[in-house]
């Protein structure tokens, strides 16, 4: 396969309609901004439910320059409206929390796997030569056996959300061997950066510790802070997903995101406060029983595969990733801390 990733040609995007499920979201929302300049027609999708990450203000300035529709993917006739006429789907649209979904798991039942099974069919029924690229988790692997972890690791999920996210990504899989849709799927791993949920810290830590750092709140750390983990830009992030859409010979290949080194949750709480030019300001306490139950330790990924394949690998380091996102919060916080 031919890599993508240094040099893509205008062409691979310019005239195609593109279609972003959860596209007023955190990455969906600078997946979008990507795609302008390459000359795609970019569709939004995106039902703005509370706490889940859509934000109109992620699209301020290209507001013009995109469109948007206002819809729940659970729906299965709406979806099928969507798809139709569509080039490439960025299937992006998901609950992400881990604590919700064991507080609430039928409601992550149903946006994680009824959803995607209701885009599927759309696509099936009313599409079936779009290009798919779902957006996986790390999550899936659960408590890892090995690190680092790459695509052969067992699934083994600790979670509601992690079993419903291995589900969303087994019905593209089964879709693409079975009706020959063109599915491929990235298990995303600590993406941080602009445009992030941080209204709670129901989504994952990174956001959470951001928006702490810039409001001036101390930081709770669980356990030692010793977890390692590996963290990725959103732009790198975004580049991942236009290289694997870009290319038509990975149908049912799944691929790891990830960064070397990993890095403890307490160099990453440290590197924030750095970047930001503030004195530390957090505490390390035992954690929560209900976090506690769900937690997995150490976790960071083997990405050769897509490295190999595509010529991927994380451009912006940790300590540039952080500094540009304290900076774009420090100018937008009050549309993202409510």
């Amino acid at each position: 396969m031919r890599p993508l990733f240094a040099e893509r040609p205008r062409e691979t995007y310019e005239g195609k309609k593109v279609l972003i499920t959860g596209g007023l979201g955190f990455i969906g929302s600078n997946l979008a901004r990507a795609l302008l300049p390459l000359g795609a027609d970019v569709l939004l999708v995106d039902s703005l439910i509370p706490d889940y990450g859509g934000n109109l203000f992620n699209i301020d300035g290209i507001e013009s320059r995109v469109k948007v529709n206002i819809a729940d993917v659970r729906d299965a006739n709406g979806m099928q409206y969507l798809v139709s006429g569509q080039d490439i789907l960025f299937n992006l649209a998901g609950q992400v929390s881990h604590l919700d979904s064991m507080t609430d798991p039928m409601t992550d039942l149903e946006i994680n796997c009824k959803s995607q099974l209701a885009i599927l069919e759309a696509c099936r029924k009313g599409n079936p030569g779009i290009r798919i690229v779902y957006a996986s988790t790390r999550q899936i692997y659960g408590k890892p056996t090995r690190l680092p972890a790459d695509e052969d690791h067992p699934v083994h999920p600790t979670d509601v959300n992690g079993i419903n996210k291995a589900s969303g990504e087994m019905y593209h899989r089964i879709y693409g061997e079975v009706y020959g849709l063109r599915t491929t799927a990235l298990r995303l791993t600590n993406t941080y950066g602009p445009r992030q949920l941080l209204k709670h810290n129901r989504q994952g830590f990174a956001g959470w510790f951001i928006r702490k750092v810039v409001l001036g709140e101390e930081i709770l750390l669980y356990g030692d802070g010793e977890q390692k983990r590996d963290f990725n830009y959103v732009d790198d992030v975004v580049e991942a997903f236009l290289s694997a859409g870009s290319n038509d010979e990975l149908q049912g290949e799944v691929f790891n995101l990830g960064a070397t080194p990993p890095t403890s949750l307490r160099e990453f709480v440290e590197i924030l406060y750095e970047v930001a030019g503030e004195k530390p300001n957090y505490r390390l306490v035992p954690f929560p029983e209900e976090r506690r139950r769900i937690d997995i330790g150490d976790f960071y990924t083997d990405y050769g595969k897509i490295q190999r394949t595509l010529g991927w690998e994380p451009r912006v380091d940790l300590r540039e990733g952080a500094r540009r996102t304290i900076e774009f919060y420090r100018e937008n916080i009050r549309h993202y801390a409510s």
